[in-house]
């Protein structure tokens, strides 16, 4: 039914608002009209019942990509056997998927965190409210998932999952701090499904289909992020900028082991030695590349937002996550190396 009643008046930034936020302003726009118009349903879109996305038993669609996955890549996994790669490749991408649904639970309470204390009119109010249903969708589709996948899989480590009601908080505490957390958590994800739906012809079904509608959302909540620190850091005072510089490798650094490390119930179901599990994360050099390539895009946010100067320069590279940064969002791998 089509409302008679008014409508109110759009918001306007103030006239004595530069052309970049402006800009800015456009983007918030932008955004919200393609949450939309252009947004996905797990339980319309994904024909979870269809016999192509039946999870069945020794189904070798389940091995771990060889080219992609740093566990894949290992000598001790592509040693094994056939049911046993299978078997860990079913583990694996259940549990990439808990962590995937724990830290969408946690950015979802944050956002909302962050939109509860803005201001009337704030356009940014719109758009995060529908990144956060958005992100519910994900977290359904993640567990829905895991659920069909059938494996135990405890996601995150514990330490993580005991101070997620805590991280929410900095959404309006430290909001800088917090977006940085939503890079750190959304960038290495969204990089290595990227390559998965790049280079890897033989996934599974069921996997490709949450790839590939995740992928299409979070390029729009990862455009968020990047525009809003553009927006909002050059205009801090140089100590604060200084301070931020050093924050931001920190927080991508930590919050990548916490996704892309599985957790030690991993080691003791599977029997990984522990010399393997330093290789994969992150000693050997194929992992260190990848640990590496996952931040080109924010290298060059932080040029962008004039966060990489001698000092932070200096703790991308004692983190091992320094490199050029990309030329343009989501380069690929092959050709940022």
């Amino acid at each position: 039914m089509t409302s008679t009643q008014p409508r109110p008046a759009a918001y306007e930034p103030p006239a004595d608002k530069s052309d970049s936020s402006v800009d800015y302003q456009q983007v918030l726009d932008d955004l919200s009209s393609a949450s939309v118009h252009r947004n996905f349903d797990p339980y319309i879109d994904i024909a979870w019942d269809s016999p192509e996305l039946a999870i069945v038993p020794d189904d070798p669609r389940w091995i771990l990509s060889y080219d992609v996955d740093p566990i894949g890549k290992h000598p001790w996994y592509q040693s094994l056997p056939q049911d046993k790669q299978i078997a860990i490749g079913m583990w694996r991408q259940a549990n990439v998927a808990k962590v995937g649904l724990q830290f969408e639970s946690i950015l979802i309470r944050g956002l909302m965190q962050y939109a509860f204390a803005l201001d009337n009119g704030d356009k940014r109010f719109r758009y995060t409210t529908h990144e956060s249903k958005e992100e519910c969708n994900h977290t359904l589709m993640f567990q829905e998932l895991v659920n069909r996948i059938g494996m135990r899989t405890p996601g995150a480590r514990k330490s993580l999952r005991r101070i997620s009601p805590l991280v929410p908080l900095f959404s309006t505490i430290f909001p800088t701090v917090f977006f940085f957390g939503v890079l750190g958590g959304e960038e290495p994800i969204d990089h290595v499904q990227k390559d998965f739906l790049r280079t890897s012809d033989d996934l599974h079904p069921a996997m490709a289909a949450v790839m590939q509608l995740h992928v299409a959302e979070e390029a729009r909540h990862i455009s968020f992020a990047h525009n809003h620190l553009r927006q909002t850091v050059p205009e801090k005072n140089a100590l604060t900028r200084l301070v931020l510089s050093i924050a931001m490798p920190i927080t991508m650094r930590v919050l990548c082991s916490a996704i892309m490390v599985p957790p030690k119930e991993f080691r003791e179901e599977f029997d990984v030695p522990r010399e393997v599990m330093r290789e994969i994360f992150w000693s050997s050099p194929q992992s260190k590349k990848l640990l590496r390539n996952v931040f080109g895009d924010v290298r060059m946010l932080a040029d962008q937002c004039g966060l990489m100067n001698p000092v932070s320069a200096q703790v991308w590279r004692i983190l091992g996550i320094s490199g050029r940064p990309s030329r343009y969002r989501s380069e690929p791998t092959y050709q940022a190396d």
